[in-house]
């Protein structure tokens, strides 16, 4: 079963050498947390619980600069590590997917901490 949240966050970035990134502008950052696990008791997970773990990571990005954590804030960039960090926050696998702005987009898969598996 898949069950997922939505929430929002708003930053500024650049992409030093782009062209039109380049310079300073920000974004709304729509993002999406679905996690897949077994029901337990009518439920994967509490959304409560869900939306607690996931805005614990983005609240420390809302309304600040891309850049003053990630050199080069591209929207893949931004999505793998909301994607780590929320991996230490979920006990269920998950897939993460980033909007900026309204129709572009970048997505990955995350696993919990300690629950990665043997390599590929």
């Amino acid at each position: 079963m898949r069950l997922g949240i939505t929430d929002h966050i708003d930053c500024a970035h650049l992409l030093p050498g782009h062209g039109k990134c380049g310079r300073l502008h920000g974004h709304t950052y729509r993002v999406e947390v679905v996690v897949e696990g077994d029901m337990s008791e009518g439920m994967v997970l509490d959304f409560a619980e869900l939306k607690t773990q996931v805005r614990s990571v983005l609240g420390r990005y809302d309304h600040r600069h891309w850049n003053d954590f990630l050199d080069y804030p591209t929207v893949e960039n931004i999505c793998q590590r909301l994607a780590d960090e929320i991996a230490e926050k979920v006990a269920f696998p998950f897939t993460i997917r980033v909007f900026e702005g309204h129709a572009k987009w970048a997505e990955t898969g995350g696993v919990p901490r300690g629950r990665e598996g043997p390599p590929a």
